[in-house]
């Protein structure tokens, strides 16, 4: 059966991290975001996996090629964004038979998405508190028998998880009508398949929409979270790392580090020296964390630069991002209220106490720099040594 993975979005709402990169293609530990899907759906037994590409799409044909993991890749360009049924109609020529449906921004329970496989024609599913903001399902004797969006009057707490498994005669369902929205919906391919087949429901213990900013540090806090302790790089004897961290090959950690997992140091990255790491930190390929570093719960993208003498908390930080020396981020808002962030012109709630900044690619801060709770610095952007940034700059 063949997975087809859903990865051609712009991801808007994750600027300006995705100003250049394609959000699935964002880091989540030690792969990108899109890469744990594929991992799952390869672990459940797809014989082949189809990547809709559209937006940067050279990003993802890099990394993944014609082949992973043993597993032949197939390409499929949407050429327009014109909504998840379409996306999964540009692959129509990849299907010839059943097959299933994934969000390459979303994070899965690996164990539903091989219950899925198992189960076709299925849909995945999460309990969810307030059902009203998601797809709804209805069930009944163990069978789905209706979705509906985003009801006032929710039927259950199952919410759509983004994951399908369809019987082969889906594939000439694909071509359905624009929604209210202006979109071609997968689900009113979904309500198709509940009307004509016995569709069972696979309920997520754990599942994530990785759609903003904030959520791509709680995508890592659940990856960072499931790793072993493993030490293959470079180590000072006068370094001390607690819990489980992993310091991959290449990396270096420098005299007097403290490193407090979970914690990935990766391949060509450099840590001190006299630095502290903790919390759920990411420090990727060939970052480098100075002098008397503080970095706590962030994610630093590859080639990302902390100059001495510098605090990050619980921030991401873009592709080659230089912040210079005595740079200091705050994370928390004087009245303790939940920290603010704009998202597609609007400021709406990261819903975290805690939550530092954003860097796109290539920002660059002056030495002794502040910067305060919830800015956006898109890509490219400057400070001026000892400048307080207290609004989003561009």
């Amino acid at each position: 059966m063949n997975a087809i993975i859903l990865t051609a979005g712009e991801g808007t709402r994750m600027r300006p991290l995705s100003a250049s990169l394609p959000k699935p293609m964002l880091p989540v530990a030690d792969r990108p975001l899109v890469a744990h899907t594929v991992d799952s759906a390869i672990d459940a037994g797809a014989d082949g996996i189809v990547l809709v590409v559209g937006y940067e799409a050279t990003t993802v044909r890099e990394h993944f090629g014609d082949e992973y993991r043993g597993v032949p890749i197939e390409y499929a360009v949407q050429d327009e964004q014109a909504g998840t049924a379409h996306a999964v109609n540009a692959a129509r020529e990849h299907i010839d038979g059943p097959f299933v449906v994934l969000n390459g921004d979303n994070l899965y329970d690996p164990d539903a998405v091989e219950t899925l496989f198992e189960k076709c024609p299925a849909v995945c599913a999460f309990e969810v508190d307030q059902p009203q903001h998601y797809g709804v399902l209805s069930t009944q004797d163990g069978i789905v028998t209706d979705i509906v969006e985003k009801p006032a009057d929710p039927p259950s707490n199952l919410a759509n998880g983004g994951a399908y498994a369809f019987p082969a005669q889906a594939r000439e369902w694909l071509e359905v009508p624009e929604s209210e929205r202006g979109e071609h919906e997968i689900t009113d391919v979904l309500a198709k398949v509940i009307d004509t087949y016995a569709v069972t429901p696979v309920t997520m213990d754990r599942w994530m929409d990785v759609g903003r900013p904030w959520e791509l540090l709680e995508a890592n806090e659940w990856k960072l979270g499931d790793l072993d302790r493993r030490i293959d790089g470079d180590v000072s004897d006068r370094a001390q790392l607690e819990g489980d961290v992993v310091v991959e090959e290449g990396a270096t950690i420098r005299s007097g580090v403290v490193v407090e997992g979970p914690a990935l140091i990766r391949s060509g990255a450099t840590v001190g020296p006299n630095a502290y790491v903790r919390g759920a930190t990411l420090i990727d390929e060939g970052a480098k964390v100075g002098h008397a570093v503080e970095v706590k719960n962030s994610v630093l993208s590859p080639g990302a630069t902390v100059g001495h003498l510098s605090y990050v908390g619980d921030s991401v930080l873009g592709r080659d991002v230089n912040f210079g020396a005595g740079t200091t981020v705050g994370n928390l808002r004087h009245d303790d209220a939940d920290v603010k962030f704009t998202v597609k012109g609007d400021r709406v709630s990261t819903g975290r106490r805690k939550f530092g900044v954003v860097a796109g690619d290539e920002v660059k801060t002056g030495i002794n720099t502040s910067l305060t709770p919830g800015l956006r610095l898109e890509a490219g952007a400057t400070s001026y040594p000892g400048e307080t940034v207290d609004r989003d700059r561009e």
